[in-house]
């Protein structure tokens, strides 16, 4: 399940923590950048961006792949608002929100909201689209229209013939983005999404690197700790994941439907104590057979054509993320049950930006895939996800269908060999138009082949083992919630054994995914005083947990508490 972004969404050696040797075996400097580096010039920023004249914009060049740093070139769109004090200067603050597949060219709007403005007076706000993400080398696996199609169903107990047309759909989607992204596919991954980010650094002209990472964005910032430590002045990681290699990212997903099972229940007793309100049961039982209800309801009928179970279950999955969620949800089921449903409307129908969010589940879905292995037998994730069903119904199916292309996902030697047949063609065409020909062809059969000696002598390979020696790295400040769905605590845990120095801030008894600077002061005095003044708490400190939400929260309220929302799935 893709951790929701935050705040507002394999080449050879990709596993690895090496970069490679310069010709000539010239010892390479340790503060370098893994790539010769482009320095970045702003300028006024692209339309479609929809972003006011207070933010420029500006292309970072970065290396597809970093074995090869004078081969293909791709172009990531990067965005900056100045800060804006008069005081002390502390250079630039990149932040990403998450995903895999989001992007944070907004964070520069961040510094005018009140829990900000403290910061942005002190930081140059810089936003960015990854690799693959919106006009950074887009990917694509499927076409929008298709990938949109609504309405859908969301069975929490699917039948046989249901799993065989979703294990078809997740082999042609797999099959989608190899003829889609070709020998360029092995290359959206984490580790080079940690290489990108130093790129950025430097081209930002950062001796080191402040960085917050949300959700997603703690895993790969931890992959860049662990390649770049010394490159680090400051990081954040707000709602963070599981970073042990056997966690990457089959098993994660595994305890993201057993956690969010936890906080769905948290809802249902929430809308219970709250029964006056909303008229939607006195018990979490009664309240998930009103849910139940809507669910059977939409599947024989659905709203505008358009809202069925499918879209229902991803609406309400967002109760998980926030809980400025909840009034909402329950006033939107509630009014529905009742004979209205312009909430659930509102609330519901897809977005209609398919583009946008076909390209987002594709750079999700390679960067997950090709982090990592996955199980290639469907028995496997038939057996693990029936069984977990049985106690975590809620999400454990729509996770499981989200994350099936990776069991039919290439390998690095199929994509170059796909690069070469490609590159075939293209020589063939061209000559036949009678230019010139042959260059193309013949790089992507060296290529195949390094990748096939680089795999022969290597064999096979897991992610990175994220972690730092004692003091090799500044300390550094994790954020987590007791109760988060999408990025269990065990995760925040287990990275801060890994990174040591490190001070984890908890917010107890709490599920909102998506720590800093949201409505808890006592979070918010740690990570100001952390970025303005480099302090650190203790080891582990806690915070007591935000307030409830309150029944019939004005929608204007709720907005104020997602002006930063996390992405995800």
């Amino acid at each position: 399940m893709r951790a929701l972004a935050l705040y507002g969404a394999l080449g050879s050696l990709v596993l690895t923590g090496l970069t490679p040797a310069p010709a000539g075996g010239a010892v390479r400097d340790p503060a370098a950048p893994p790539a010769p580096v482009h320095h970045l010039t702003f300028g006024r920023c692209a339309a479609v961006e929809h972003l006011p004249a207070s933010v420029e914009c500006g292309t970072l060049t970065v290396p597809l792949d970093y074995a090869r740093p004078g081969g293909k070139k791709i172009k990531l769109t990067v965005s900056r608002a100045r800060a804006t004090g008069e005081g002390k200067h502390q250079g630039a603050l990149v932040f990403n929100p998450g995903g895999p597949g989001a992007s944070s060219m907004q964070f520069p709007l961040y510094g005018t909201l009140p829990n900000w403005r403290r910061t942005a007076r002190a930081y140059d706000f810089v936003g960015y689209a990854p690799r693959g993400v919106a006009r950074s080398a887009p990917l694509s696996c499927q076409d929008p229209k298709e990938y949109a199609k609504a309405p859908t169903d969301s069975p929490r107990h699917p039948t046989a013939a249901f799993k065989r047309e979703k294990v078809a759909q997740a082999r042609a989607y797999a099959r989608g983005c190899a003829q889609r992204a070709g020998a360029d596919l092995p290359f959206y991954n984490s580790v080079n999404n940690a290489r990108d980010l130093d790129m950025l650094r430097a081209a930002l002209g950062e001796k080191k690197l402040t960085f917050m990472g949300a959700s997603y964005g703690t895993y790969f910032g931890a992959v860049y700790a662990t390649l770049f430590p010394g490159h680090v002045r400051r990081m954040i990681f707000d709602s963070v994941v599981n970073p042990e290699p056997r966690q990457i990212w089959y098993r994660n997903n595994l305890d993201q439907s057993t956690a969010f099972e936890r906080r769905w229940k948290d809802w249902l007793r929430w809308v219970a104590k709250h029964r006056a309100t909303y008229h939607l049961g006195s018990t979490p039982k009664a309240v998930q057979h009103s849910y139940d209800t809507a669910l059977e309801r939409l599947r024989r009928k659905p709203v505008n054509g358009k809202i069925g179970p499918g879209q229902l279950q991803s609406a309400f999955l967002k109760t998980g993320y926030n809980d400025a969620f909840w009034p909402m949800r329950a006033e939107a089921l509630s009014a529905y049950l009742h004979g209205d449903a312009k909430q659930l409307i509102a609330q519901a129908l897809p977005s209609g930006d398919a583009k946008a969010e076909e390209n987002s589940n594709a750079v999700y879905t390679a960067v997950e895939c090709n982090d990592a292995a996955w199980p290639h037998n469907w028995s496997t994730w038939d057996r693990d996800n029936t069984d977990l069903a049985r106690t975590a119904p809620f999400e454990t199916w729509d996770n499981v269908w989200m994350n099936l292309p990776c069991a039919f996902w290439p390998d690095r030697g199929q994509s170059a060999a796909r690069g070469v047949e490609e590159a075939a063609h293209g020589t063939a065409d061209r000559a036949a138009k009678g230019s010139p020909a042959g260059g193309e062809l013949a790089d992507a059969s060296l290529h195949a082949a390094a990748t096939d000696l680089d795999d022969a002598l290597r064999g096979p390979r897991g992610p990175l083992d994220v972690r730092t020696e004692p003091g090799a790295l500044p300390s550094v400040l994790l954020l987590a919630a007791e109760r988060d769905a999408a990025t269990p605590y065990a995760g925040a845990l287990e990275l801060q054994r890994r990174l040591p120095g490190s001070s984890l801030v908890t917010e107890r008894g709490a599920g909102t995914h998506g720590v800093a600077f949201g409505p808890n002061d006592c979070v918010n005095a740690h990570v100001e005083a952390y970025l303005l003044h480099g302090k650190v708490p203790g080891h582990r400190v806690y915070c007591g947990p935000r307030a409830e939400p309150v029944p019939g929260q004005s929608l204007r309220h709720a907005r104020q508490h997602l002006a930063h929302p996390v992405t995800g799935k």
